[in-house]
């Protein structure tokens, strides 16, 4: 019997050895959850049960279980790394094999795939082609590393204030190079549909009390026939620039509070809504003469045309001052970088100051995490015993929060793995003692005469 017990224990101290070189030797490994070796004894059975004074047979190894504590988060250069700080589990697809992991090593393929460094793709939901999350559809995530696409202005908003004190200019007429024919000017960078840059500029000129003319130019040409007209065929050609330099005007009305309440125009379309609509622009560039000769770029505005909203604009006794200004343009932009916050949402960055949605990383997580099937590779797979998974995004439910440029370092504390090698070594010793004792004793009885 002592045989037996010894030699289950040595079976055991074995395990314990084992089970704590492991966490050793995986105390750098990123993602990593250290195991436990967990023990019982053991009773030999009988018919009628073990009786009131059992002996004991020796001891199993009745479980090994992951401890799932956090581990801690250490900061990378990498964009794209990901750590979670909380429950949850990243989800990742190897050709349709799903694995579940905490180790954030994560770039992208030749696709733009985001993968792990054992190139298995990183799960969440997708975009659609105008950018909008399609929640509740899994998918692999793809960054779109090609260049955005120009987006021509059709939509711009102001807030100004036009000094209600300014006098009515007495030269006449408007004459954008002459600053005494206006009492004030801005300008705004607009985008045809090729992101081709032209700068709309208005020209304020009061007219009479709470009433002023907005003279518009655009790259300090007419909105709708800026080309130079052909005077004479030459050779060589004369061109007049002087004629498409005429502005269209839209005529503004404030109250006695100092409110717009009107605008009136019959170059603009005057909206129900009080906003006006530039329809006829034609976006124009000049060419490399002296001097130049400006014509159509070959470009358009944009098919919803230009609406213009001033309503919040004012007439008060103070500088005129422009409050704010926004377009919805942009010109063509490359990828510059990509930032991923807490809730797992992807954004590209563009060389033209835009920025995409690409995606938003999805966490799963288990009711019994102790029932999953380590896999290697820090990896771990569903099991009967764990459950369904519970998918979600970052900081929803109990799912933690994802710390971008960042790793989960190993669980595993040195110093307590340490001490469990001196109480296995101990253990084995002491069980081949066990061993060592009762084979000198069986010695003792053969050697009896």
């Amino acid at each position: 019997m002592s045989f037996n017990i010894g030699l289950s224990g040595l079976r055991a101290a074995t395990s314990d050895l084992n089970i704590t070189g492991n966490n050793i030797a995986n105390a750098g490994t990123a993602g990593f959850k250290q195991s436990r070796a967990e023990f019982a004894d053991v009773y030999a059975a009988s018919v009628l049960g073990t009786g009131s004074n059992p002996q004991g047979s020796g001891v199993l190894l009745a479980g090994v279980s992951q401890l799932f504590n956090q581990g801690n988060i250490n900061y990378t250069q990498n964009a794209l790394d990901l750590a979670i700080n909380g429950n949850g589990f990243f989800v990742t697809s190897n050709n349709g094999e799903v694995s579940y992991t905490r180790a954030g090593y994560f770039g992208t393929d030749r696709e733009g795939n985001m993968v792990n460094n054992f190139g298995y793709r990183l799960q969440g939901y997708a975009v659609d082609a105008n950018g909008n999350l399609q929640n509740g559809v899994v998918s692999d995530i793809r960054i779109q590393t090609a260049s955005q696409a120009p987006r021509a202005t059709s939509t711009m908003s102001q807030v100004f204030n036009l000094n209600s004190t300014n006098l009515v200019p007495t030269t006449t007429p408007f004459d954008p190079a002459d600053p005494t024919t206006y009492n004030s000017s801005t300008s705004t960078n607009i985008y045809d549909t090729q992101g081709n840059s032209h700068v709309l500029t208005q020209y304020f000129v009061k007219t009479g009390p709470n009433s002023w003319d907005m003279n518009v130019l655009i790259d300090g040409r007419n909105p709708a026939t800026p080309e130079s007209v052909l005077v004479a065929p030459g050779p060589p050609p004369v061109y007049d620039n002087t004629a498409g330099t005429t502005p269209f005007t839209a005529a503004l009305t404030f109250s006695e509070a100092g409110q717009l309440i009107s605008s009136t125009s019959t170059d603009f379309t005057v909206n129900p809504d009080g906003t006006i609509a530039l329809t006829n622009w034609n976006p124009a560039a000049p060419d490399s003469s002296v001097p130049p000769v400006w014509g159509d770029n070959g470009a358009d505005a944009s098919p919803e045309n230009l609406t213009i909203d001033l309503r919040r604009s004012t007439q008060f006794a103070s500088a005129f001052a422009v409050s704010s200004v926004s377009q919805n343009g942009y010109t063509t932009g490359q990828l510059s970088g990509l930032e991923i916050d807490d809730t797992g949402v992807i954004f590209a960055r563009y060389t033209n100051g835009q920025s995409l949605i690409q995606g938003q990383v999805i966490l799963a997580n288990f009711a019994n995490v102790q029932g999953l099937t380590p896999v290697g590779k820090t990896a771990w797979v569903q099991s009967f015993q764990s459950g369904e998974p519970v998918i979600g995004t970052p900081r929803t439910g109990t799912l933690g929060a994802l710390q971008a440029g960042a790793l989960e370092d190993s669980n595993v504390e040195l110093s307590d793995q340490l001490v469990n090698l001196i109480v296995a070594q101990r253990n084995y010793q002491a069980n081949a003692k066990t061993i060592e004792t009762e084979s000198a004793i069986t010695q003792t009885i053969i050697n009896l005469r």
